[in-house]
């Protein structure tokens, strides 16, 4: 059974998730704009959706309501945010996106969490003709869909693994253990870094597979440790990464690059592993405050409206980024969706983490990119022109 709709309106510095009606005076200035998604509030999505997602919605509705609203062709309407819980279930996330698109009519559509999700609300938003703008989509099999109305931010497997195998080879390591989570995600990272690795001189001594949810993986990374490479590198999902980078403290797995995402670029990593175990650490990012002014401003108003909860220096600036190209084209084309869609498919988009520009639904503009735990801060490491720091190459001793 699909969770009752919560519907939020934002007004000013105050956001509040539940049930409330339109204030009279807003009614009497504009209409709201209303914007409908589906989130992960429970369930083992429920990690990244609140780190990289959500959080990202409620600050963009809360800044442009404060400014008045959203700007429509000039005319300022306030945002009504209409969500739900998707509960971290596939079935359930198309059918909240049904509702919304097909009998709700929502004016606009936030995307879901997670590969798997926009997977499944693709297509679905390609035939109610809702531009979608995924920051947390990698799959090249979304790209090869052709869906017109559906783009993804995030750099795709082949960039983010041309540039890690590119550094590490840069860096003349010569052997790589490797394991993967059995889904979408997992699965055509795999695919892509065994292709980037080709000619790179570097051989793969182990690569495993690990079903969602694994509670323990200190087997193969004592395997791994074994076999003594340069390199590790971990295509996981946040809880994962989590325990894969405890466990291979536990057991002594120390290799000089140890490379793991879903959620080394989250806050979180940093506290549960202490800014010192978290130390040389690699993963997927491509952002932090010194990219831009703008990431800087938005970096700290994150943090101060979340009570010091910073985004995550990958997908949450991705997030912003696409809320950046939807509030641009509103205002440029108000709610004509086609419109939208064609502005989003045609425009080079300056954000807060550089130029976006897509060829057909993917972001080509912005290069693969690795990132590292340096003194507290992930760092931008690799490609160098686009770093904030320059690469540790000998991760330290876990601490």
């Amino acid at each position: 059974m699909v969770h009752p709709t919560r519907r939020q309106l934002i007004k000013g510095a105050a956001a509040t998730v539940g049930a409330m009606s339109i204030a009279p005076g807003l009614m009497a200035q504009a209409a709201p704009v209303r914007v409908g998604y589906a989130i992960a509030r429970t369930g083992p999505w429920t990690g990244g959706a609140q780190v990289s997602q959500e959080p990202n919605y409620l600050l963009w509705a809360e800044q442009q309501n404060a400014a008045g609203g959203l700007s429509v062709k000039g005319v300022k309407r306030p945002i009504e945010l209409i969500s739900s819980d998707d509960r971290s279930d596939v079935e359930t996330c198309v059918r909240s996106y049904e509702k919304l698109m097909g009998s709700d009519k929502v004016d606009l559509v936030l995307p879901p969490w997670g590969s798997n999700a926009n997977f499944a609300v693709a297509p679905l938003a390609n035939r109610f003709q809702y531009p979608l703008l995924a920051p947390t989509a990698l799959s090249r099999r979304l790209v090869e869909m052709k869906l017109p109305y559906f783009f993804l931010l995030l750099q795709q497997p082949k960039a983010m693994c041309d540039a890690l195998v590119d550094m590490l080879k840069a860096n003349k390591v010569k052997s790589v253990a490797l394991i993967y989570v059995d889904d979408l995600f997992g699965l055509e990272n795999f695919a892509a870094f065994k292709v980037a690795l080709q000619g790179s001189g570097i051989s793969l001594v182990e690569d495993k597979s690990y079903p969602g949810g694994v509670k323990d993986l200190s087997p193969v990374l004592r395997s791994m440790k074994d076999k003594n490479p340069d390199a590790f590198v971990g295509f996981t999902y946040p809880p994962d990464t989590i325990l894969a980078s405890k466990q291979a403290k536990e057991v002594g797995f120390n290799p000089k690059f140890f490379y793991a995402s879903v959620g080394t670029a989250f806050q979180l990593y940093k506290n549960v592993m202490t800014p010192a175990g978290a130390e040389g650490v690699l993963g997927m990012g491509s952002w932090n405050s010194k990219t831009s002014p703008g990431a800087k401003a938005y970096f700290d108003a994150h943090t101060k409206k979340f009570g010091g909860k910073e985004p995550d220096r990958w997908a949450s600036g991705a997030c912003w980024a696409g809320l950046e190209i939807l509030t641009a084209a509103v205002a440029k084309h108000g709610l004509d969706r086609k419109a939208i869609r064609d502005f989003v498919a045609d425009t080079t988009h300056k954000t807060i983490i550089g130029d976006i520009k897509f060829t057909g639904s993917e972001n080509t503009a912005t290069p693969g990119t690795v990132s590292q735990w340096q003194n507290g801060e992930f760092e931008v490491v690799w490609p160098e022109k686009l770093a904030t720091a320059k690469l540790n190459p000998t991760k330290p001793a876990w601490k």
